[in-house]
């Protein structure tokens, strides 16, 4: 079987994401959905396999910029709609997609590459690895109480239309992007996409809310969520699913949660998405009634090794050479020497003997500070060829605040 595999023609847009459409299971998206991912996709950062005047496979990058350890906020590729079509599969089209894609972002200059897996098993051989975790729960909140800091009640809230406080949300969420690395720098339009509300994404709950906090006239934070509300034998069973919160101080934060947790007729906050150190998770009173749970967000590459470590700086001052596997983008293989501290860095290639030995993935996953290469190391993926080099290095990858991503792609 031959497939072309070509730069997306402008005019093939439907028939491409139709493609993508089929592939993940064959249900239509809302229109306005539709039209927001035909304005935010570029045709030519997207890929489109044919066989023969069939389009069977589909893949496309977005031109993000993700904040790393130190505040930069870095040039990343967003890997988004990687489908193949069932009739199409286990012939190495997805792996000629990712070749073609590889080279070409490194062509680009990028030094990273992102996305959100729907299968976590597949993207792995392709040199990346899970860079960042999202918590989720289901808060009783019958039964969970909070204990808020103070200042929380020198918070007001304020309720306001998603639509007439977007832009004093987006300013203040711009605002956090340095602080926590794995943060996405939300180009023109995405604004949109973070608070679409077609009728399908409500699951008969309601349309998207919103409520500031604000402190002596100043937005401090916001939260936006539906409320779903179904009646029964006893009464209201009622539910508040949170769709963002950001908040520049615990006391904002604090206002914020206790407000979910506060909705009337509602006995439970669900929650998806959050960071792993969520503060949350230290003001309820009984965190077995939360439900909180882990699953992997953002998966990462370094498209160019030296480029990536040096685009982050470091907890410690590290000096380590790391020999790096990478048979899927061979020129990042070999020996690097990296140097740096809190204030920069320098990655270059050396002859120097190795220190540590690992695969590209690893240093995917340990970038953002999220996974440590000590953990790693713990499962036989990275290898002490000097002593302490890897506490060294271990400890200069590390965050201070867990690496986040705020919503998909």
């Amino acid at each position: 079987m031959t497939i072309e595999l070509r730069a997306l023609d402008p005019a093939e847009w439907d028939e491409w994401y139709g493609t993508l459409v089929v592939a993940f299971g064959g249900i239509p998206d809302a229109p306005e959905e539709v039209e927001l991912w035909r304005e935010l996709i570029d045709p030519g950062r997207s890929i489109a396999g044919w066989d023969g005047a069939r389009c069977v496979a589909a893949t496309s990058t977005f031109a993000f910029r993700l904040s790393v350890p130190g505040g930069a906020v870095v040039p990343a590729a967003g890997v988004t709609g990687v489908g193949v079509l069932g009739t199409h599969r286990r012939r190495g089209i997805l792996t000629s997609m990712m070749r073609r894609q590889l080279d070409g972002l490194r062509e680009q200059g990028m030094p990273l590459a992102v996305l959100t897996a729907s299968e976590p098993a597949i993207y792995g051989r392709f040199g990346y690895g899970i860079a960042t975790m999202a918590l989720s729960a289901e808060i009783d909140t019958a039964r969970v109480r909070l204990d808020v800091p103070p200042g929380t009640d020198d918070v007001r809230l304020r309720y306001v239309t998603v639509k007439d406080s977007l832009a004093a949300c987006e300013e203040l969420y711009a605002r956090l992007v340095p602080h926590r690395p794995g943060m996405l720098a939300r180009q023109p339009g995405w604004d949109r996409f973070v608070t679409a509300d077609p009728e399908s994404y409500r699951d008969g709950a309601s349309p998207l809310q919103c409520v500031l906090a604000e402190r002596d006239g100043e937005l401090v934070g916001y939260a936006r969520y539906r409320v779903s509300m179904k009646s029964g034998a006893t009464g209201v069973d009622g539910s508040v699913s949170l769709s963002d919160l950001d908040a520049v101080d615990p006391a904002a934060s604090a206002a914020l949660w206790r407000y979910l947790f506060g909705i009337d007729l509602t006995q439970v906050v669900k929650v998806q998405d959050r960071p792993v150190d969520d503060p949350v998770q230290h003001l309820v009173s009984d965190v077995r009634r939360c439900g909180m749970r882990l699953q992997d967000r953002l998966h990462l590459r370094l498209v160019e090794v030296g480029a990536a470590l040096e685009a982050r700086t470091y907890a410690a001052p590290v000096d380590v050479v790391f020999e790096v596997e990478d048979a899927f983008c061979p020129w990042n293989a070999g020996r690097w020497r990296l140097t740096g501290d809190a204030k920069g860095a320098s990655c270059v290639r050396t002859e120097d003997p190795a220190e540590l030995a690992l695969s590209v993935r690893e240093l995917g996953a340990a970038y953002l500070g999220g996974v440590t290469l000590a953990s790693l190391a713990g499962a036989g993926r990275v290898r002490e060829l000097r002593a302490g080099a890897l506490a060294e290095a271990s400890t200069a990858f590390g965050s201070d605040s867990a690496p986040w991503l705020p919503h998909g792609f």
